[in-house]
């Protein structure tokens, strides 16, 4: 649902309470201060390269002398690591710095102490990298695969110490993926928990513990009602998704290798941009809108869980093998060893079933086939529309129609409870602001037109930076639709002291948005983008046939 359907004032929206992380585990702190994923190209390929002024002048660390440059939030969370009795105890030291402020500082600062000064420091900085399995946030409140078992982690790490006040407390720090060994060395954390494969080039510069996760195999993933397969020669001429840069493009390239020297056509690759995941293609997997995936075996038999339509084809890898582990560095021995006893004590079949990833995404709502045979038919009869008003606003309208599947499946007869209407679920209070000025929003027509000219109004009154890539400032302009412009524009104004890019909302304000709005926001701009990508490669192959 849009913001403008939900709210009477239309572009400036009511002040609503922020999400606090009361519920967060009093042993964790979560931190995001420093940095995300970096995002340099659209989902169709286009080079995204942008120098911002803004976001090159940005220092790294922030200095802690100003108090409001970190959100209360954390500071709340820092001073709960204790127990109410011993939350007020005179010489918690945690609890007291925390209060001056001197945590902060303390957790930014390069450190590159072993296990028995982190012990003195009494908190471990662990750098992930945020995602929807590994590390995410669920209401405010820190979750995921490498969240879990570093919890579980900590319990091994304080098992021997009676004071509460002497345990060692985790701090998650999320980055961006391609800088997580650099701030580990650099010593601006002090274990990477992220999901990495032990490799050669990795190891010449860190040290990794046991395997946690052995044998772990880029695996097809395919529909249970699509075509059984039952050896690699059954995907030639097959499509099959994978993410852009992703080792799997590189598998799939040998797989077509050893395909054409036995006389067989290739796989047809298709290359799913950056900005979806691999969970965002099993997604799309389970949804139809696209037939054959890979995936790391681990995390699609997680997802199974949840996406009942795709199937795991364990026995048919495009390689083999990988080992996941912890990374320090290589003269923290001593926090090696003690990652490495847990290690040895946890590393079982039934750690993946103990993760419960069902509870955090029972409510979610899933993405549906925008292709399928109906919802072509509704599209084939409203496509001029679309098109015609895209291009009087300057829109691709295929991005339009991804945003209008999102809100009504292309269904102007769809009301909310709140009195949205039309196929772009818009409020008739916002259609007929001067800013729009299309009072009567009951038909198709006018319905699409209002939707389309208040997109390019957020657009243009809210993301007019030339600093901003045309394809960002249309990320922020659906988050501003979702959850209002001014929430989104003080979100970007946060970015860049918790070193983000406020110029960028995948893996950047995407995640302040997770943290501090929830997961709607997030969800819905990602779903436009992944409706979006599903358009285009129907729309492509038809073209092609």
């Amino acid at each position: 649902m849009s913001f403008a359907s939900q709210h009477t004032q239309t572009y400036f929206p009511r002040r609503r309470p922020l999400f606090r992380l009361f519920g967060v585990s009093l042993a964790a702190i979560t931190l995001a201060l420093l940095g995300a994923c970096s995002d340099d190209s659209d989902l169709l390929g286009n080079d995204l390269s942008v120098h911002s002024a803004t976001s090159s002048a940005a220092p790294e660390y922030v200095n802690d002398a100003d108090p409001a440059q970190f959100d209360l939030r954390l500071r709340v969370e820092i001073r709960s690591p204790f127990s109410n009795s011993d939350a007020s105890r005179s010489g918690s030291g945690l609890a007291e710095h925390a209060q001056s402020g001197q945590l902060l500082e303390r957790v930014r600062r390069p450190f590159l102490g072993d296990l028995d000064r982190i012990r003195e420091r009494r908190f471990l900085r662990v750098l992930v990298s945020y995602g929807r399995t590994n590390f995410f946030f669920d209401q405010g409140s820190p979750r995921g695969f490498e969240y879990d078992l570093m919890m579980e982690y900590e319990k091994l790490l304080n098992s021997s110490v009676s004071s509460l006040e002497d345990r060692v407390k985790l701090i998650f720090v999320p980055v961006p993926f391609d800088q997580l060994l650099d701030r580990l060395t650099s010593g601006h954390g002090d274990v990477v928990a992220a999901g990495l494969t032990i490799t050669p080039e990795r190891l010449a510069h860190v040290s990794f513990t046991k395997p946690y996760l052995k044998a772990v195999d880029e695996v097809i993933i395919g529909r249970r009602d699509g075509q059984a397969l039952t050896s690699l020669s059954d995907l030639s001429g097959r499509t099959v998704v994978a993410r852009k840069g992703s080792s799997y493009i590189m598998h799939l390239k040998s797989l077509n290798e050893l395909l054409l020297s036995k006389g067989l056509a290739p796989v047809d690759i298709s290359e799913a941009k950056e900005q979806l995941s691999t969970e965002d293609i099993l997604e799309m997997l389970d949804a139809g809108a696209i037939q054959l995936a890979v995936a790391d075996r681990h995390i699609a038999t997680i997802w199974s869980k949840m996406l009942s339509n795709i199937r795991i084809y364990p026995d048919l890898a495009i390689h083999q093998g990988g080992q996941i582990a912890w990374a320090v560095r290589q003269d923290n021995a001593a926090l090696l060893a003690s990652l490495n006893q847990f290690v040895d004590k946890n590393r079982k079949g039934s750690l993946l079933g103990n993760i419960l990833f069902t509870r955090y995404y029972e409510k979610n709502r899933w993405i549906t086939n925008p292709v399928s045979k109906g919802d072509r038919e509704r599209l084939r009869l409203m496509r001029e529309l679309f098109e015609t008003y895209g291009q009087t606003y300057g829109i691709d309208w295929l991005e339009l129609v991804a945003q209008a599947y999102q809100e009504s499946r292309l269904n102007q007869s769809a009301v909310s409870s709140a009195g949205a209407i039309g196929v772009m679920q818009l409020l008739p209070s916002t259609a007929a602001d001067k800013n729009v000025g299309i009072p009567d929003i009951s038909t198709v027509e006018n319905n699409i037109h209002a939707g389309t000219k208040y997109m390019a109004f957020l657009r243009e009154h809210y993301f007019s930076d030339s600093q901003i890539h045309p394809a960002a400032k249309m990320d922020f302009a659906w988050a501003s639709y979702n959850a209002g412009p001014n929430r989104i524009r003080r979100l970007r104004k946060k970015a860049q002291p918790r070193g983000f890019d406020p110029n960028r909302w995948f893996g950047n304000v995407e995640v302040l948005a997770a943290e501090q709005i929830g997961r709607e926001t997030v969800d819905y701009v990602r779903n436009i983008n992944k409706y979006f990508v599903a358009y285009k490669m129907y729309f492509n192959a038809q073209s092609a046939n």
